[in-house]
């Protein structure tokens, strides 16, 4: 029987999902609000960003990835129904639909307040092969553990990345820290799409010099397999490389599936729309929040799917507070992210070339080398920074960051410039921390800045 308070209804069990729930069982008891939360994994709570280092042996346990476990949230009044599968949405008679993937049985939930954290799926390619055995996409625990099982059961030692993004780059470090022959087949000119090519070209020397094979500007065209069925290699429009594994890293796609058929609003990307207090545009009863939304992006202005933790989990507390009775709101990102290969750190924010012209904006962009310790210190390391500045206005525009150690973070300083919407000549003047231990006089950052100013200036 259904008690006096409302149900709350949630999908998916990863960051976007519960982290919400167990903010509004915070703010509400189980006498107020019921909570029921549906997760078709075996995990929950869990950083999907922490599996490449899982995958490459530097987080030994799995379980050392679990924020919060099952038993931990059903401890805290939340009906948490794990291996069951949402498989339709019904707005207008607010219930779901849900399959136990064990049992295979279905049945209908109601709801009064309905969560979508369905979060993104990685894109399989529409070839043959793709689907054989021994492709991998890494996007859950489940992904991670299937992963681990093919290559503990593996007696080749050749791994095939496809894609050299985010997940292509840390997943290849990952497989040769296990002891693989690695290729990453990228269709772009350089890796890390999310970077300008002039500074994508940094991490392919980076990748080389790890012992990765590089192969730029191919296409995969299709994946062959074996008698067995498993996968042997994958071809490219010109050539073939060997294959005892391939794990997928062309990125993700918002899983929204459940949402287009239900006729919720989507973006471009293909995430929900929802407003800033995560609430689905048209749907007063219905949040959505994680990967499976588009956010605005500050600088630019325009709708984004950027599929990061961070974001989710923000997400995630302000759902929880606004369906628990509170008022919170998500304002929108600048696309901040940071990665590594061996150590090298590569950062952005706000826009790169491209986006800036895709959003019409005429800009000015620099490029400076510096350490990131006083040159004199012991072991300064050398620092590229890349910023672009809004011609007139000199507003700031984006931040690109390669280099090593105490490089990564120092990206923060322009994801807080961005936030605020400062100028490049406004940052020359920021007071940062300084010792030579931890930075030149002048930091790589400012030295950016100071340059870009001067380019705006005389571009005026």
């Amino acid at each position: 029987m259904r008690g006096p308070g409302a149900r709350r209804v949630a999908l998916g069990g990863a960051a976007g999902g519960l982290p919400g729930a167990s903010q509004a069982r915070r703010l509400k008891g189980p006498d107020e609000l019921e909570i029921v939360a549906f997760e078709r994994g075996h995990f929950t709570s869990y950083s999907a960003c922490g599996i490449p280092y899982w995958v490459g042996g530097d987080v030994t346990d799995r379980d050392e990835l679990i924020a919060r476990t099952p038993e931990e949230h059903r401890a805290r009044d939340i009906d948490l129904r794990l291996r069951t599968e949402v498989t339709e949405l019904d707005p207008d008679g607010q219930r779901v639909r849900a399959r136990d993937l064990e049992s295979g049985e279905e049945s209908w939930t109601s709801y009064d307040k309905l969560v979508i954290a369905t979060g993104a799926r990685p894109i399989r390619p529409d070839m043959p092969g793709a689907d054989a055995a021994g492709v991998h996409g890494v996007q859950t625990l489940d992904d991670g553990q299937a992963l681990l099982d093919t290559l503990e059961g593996t007696r080749g030692r050749r791994a095939v990345v496809v894609g050299a993004g985010y997940i292509g780059v840390e997943m290849a470090e990952a497989l040769i820290k296990r002891g693989y022959e690695v290729t990453v087949v990228n269709r772009g000119s350089e890796p890390m799409s999310t970077l300008d090519p002039d500074m994508g070209c940094l991490v392919h020397d980076a990748m080389e010099g790890l012992g990765i094979t590089m192969v730029n500007d191919a296409e995969v065209t299709k994946i062959l397999t074996g008698e067995d069925g498993r996968v042997r290699a994958v071809v490219t429009q010109d050539r073939e490389f060997p294959a005892d594994v391939v794990v997928l890293g062309i990125g993700v796609r918002p899983e929204t599936a459940l949402a287009k058929a239900a006729g919720l609003p989507l973006g471009p990307h293909g995430g929900l729309l929802t407003d800033r207090s995560m609430r689905v545009r048209g749907h007063e009863d219905i949040w959505s929040g994680g990967d499976c939304v588009e956010v605005l992006d500050l600088v630019s202005g325009q709708e984004r799917h950027i599929p990061l933790g961070t974001h989710a989990n923000k997400h995630g507390q302000v759902i929880g507070t606004n369906v628990g009775g509170g008022y919170a709101t998500f304002p929108g990102v600048v696309g901040t992210a940071v990665s590594k290969v061996c150590d090298l750190e590569i950062a952005r924010t706000g826009l790169r070339e491209k986006d800036a012209r895709r959003a019409g904006l005429r800009f000015e962009a620099v490029t400076i080398e510096s350490t990131s310790r006083a040159g004199y210190y012991p072991n300064a390391s050398p620092m590229t920074v890349k910023m672009l500045a809004e011609l007139r206005t000199g507003r700031l525009l984006g931040v690109q960051i390669v280099g090593r150690e105490g490089a990564g973070k120092r990206v923060d300083i322009a994801a807080v410039a961005l936030t605020a919407g400062m100028t490049v000549e406004r940052m020359t003047a920021l007071d940062l921390g300084y010792a030579p231990p931890f930075s030149p006089v002048w930091d790589p950052v400012l030295v950016a800045a100071r340059k870009a100013a001067a380019k705006v200036r005389g571009s005026s």
